[in-house]
């Protein structure tokens, strides 16, 4: 994490992937495939935009 860095809710997280639904996104947390998410004391989720760019680094494929 930066100092620039910057808490997500989960709709921002979704549109950063491209329109992704709001069930596939929590079908990936249920399989533990999701970026890592912070659980607010209100339950609400957030995700910092380090951890999602640092989940996508690791999603990719070797040519």
């Amino acid at each position: 994490m930066t100092r620039h860095d910057e808490l997500l809710t989960v709709p921002q997280v979704l549109k950063e992937l491209g329109g992704v639904s709001r069930r596939t996104f929590y079908r990936w947390r249920q399989l533990g495939r999701a970026p890592v998410c912070v659980q607010l004391p209100n339950l609400e989720l957030r995700v910092w935009r380090s951890d999602l760019m640092a989940w996508l680094d690791s999603r990719r494929e070797s040519s």
